[in-house]
């Protein structure tokens, strides 16, 4: 992708974002009030203080660990979910109880993203396995570098679909263009 392609997507995104106006989703309003409760600098409920050897933290019974979705609204959260258990299924210790996840759908175009990334280290792309899959994760990807997202991100997709080709294209063009790291477990 050479950057006048990655140039006009932005330009495409920004227009796109201007015309479906800023408005705060209930979603977003709610886990901004959840995060001012636990104050800055406090441990929230739910968040493990330290992190085993491994590097992630397994989830147990008695935790809840938060994890804001970019590319799924709402109503399709079950398919995080799936995949969880699917990883668990398949070993990855690490997901713990996938029911024991508070998933968080966020808008990529949200004003209160900025927020979120400084205060929600468990970020998820979502990107389906369809002809218009890269199409519709860059474009996520560029709202988010846009409007202060974070900086790293856990590449979810359906089951079965290899790291090679889409997957790695878009880890790959992320990190290149962007400075977004995408974590790709396939």
């Amino acid at each position: 992708m050479t950057m006048d392609q990655a140039s006009g997507l932005r330009e495409w995104a920004s227009q796109h974002q201007e015309m479906a106006g800023l408005g705060c989703p209930t979603h977003v309003a709610e886990a901004l009030l959840a995060l001012a409760r636990g104050g800055p600098g406090q441990p929230r409920p739910g968040r493990q203080a330290s992190a085993p050897a491994a590097g992630s933290p397994v989830i147990t019974e008695g935790t809840a660990t938060t994890l804001m979705v970019v590319g799924l609204p709402a109503s399709q959260l079950g398919c995080v979910r799936e995949l969880l258990a699917y990883w668990q299924a398949q070993g990855r210790r690490w997901v713990g109880d996938p029911r024991r996840w508070r998933l968080v759908p966020v808008s990529a175009d949200s004003a209160h993203l900025p927020l979120l990334a400084s205060q929600q280290p468990r970020w998820v792309l979502w990107v389906e396995a369809d002809a218009e899959g890269f199409r519709r994760a860059w474009r996520l990807l560029l709202a988010l570098s846009e409007t202060g997202g974070p900086g790293q991100l856990l590449l979810m997709h359906p089951p079965g679909l290899g790291r090679r080709g889409l997957l790695e294209n878009l880890q790959q063009a992320a990190a290149h263009y962007l400075g977004v790291e995408l974590v790709v477990l396939a």
